[in-house]
């Protein structure tokens, strides 16, 4: 069993999976939509081949934890993803992931030109990873 983790946005979705223990977070890929229901199809497979048995969704709260527009748009997109898939989907707050992938680069000193196409990656990656540290202390 696996977990499968979305950074949705406009343009890219982030993509991370869990290991097979449900420790570990790992990039998966960068998937650059296309259509609603291509994007659907390629998360389907995704999940098929992964053995996924749920997914997590980041979503993007307003700094005082609030739902504006980007936070409802993820969530009617999640709404879709779980009739699509029938896998239980859980949305997760992502507030800062971005700022702490952009962070991680800065670390490793990756330029802001080399790590552009990596951060969606990247953030779905940190969401999952806690995600799945909040579940081992429930």
């Amino acid at each position: 069993m696996r977990i499968l983790c979305l950074d949705v946005g406009d343009k890219n979705i982030g993509i991370a999976l869990s290991d097979s223990t449900l420790s570990i977070a790992q990039a998966f890929k960068l998937y650059r939509r296309n259509s609603y229901k291509k994007d659907l199809l390629e998360l389907k497979r995704i999940i098929e081949e992964n053995d996924v048995q749920k997914i997590v969704i980041g979503l993007p709260k307003d700094l005082n934890g609030g739902i504006g527009k980007r936070a409802e748009m993820v969530m009617e997109f999640a709404d879709g993803v779980k009739h699509f898939v029938n896998l239980p989907v859980e949305l997760w707050d992502e507030r800062f992931s971005s700022n702490e992938a952009h962070r991680v680069f800065e670390m490793a000193q990756v330029s802001h030109k080399k790590r552009k196409p990596f951060i969606d990656m990247m953030a779905s990656q940190l969401i999952l990873q806690g995600y799945l540290d909040a579940q081992k202390k429930e």
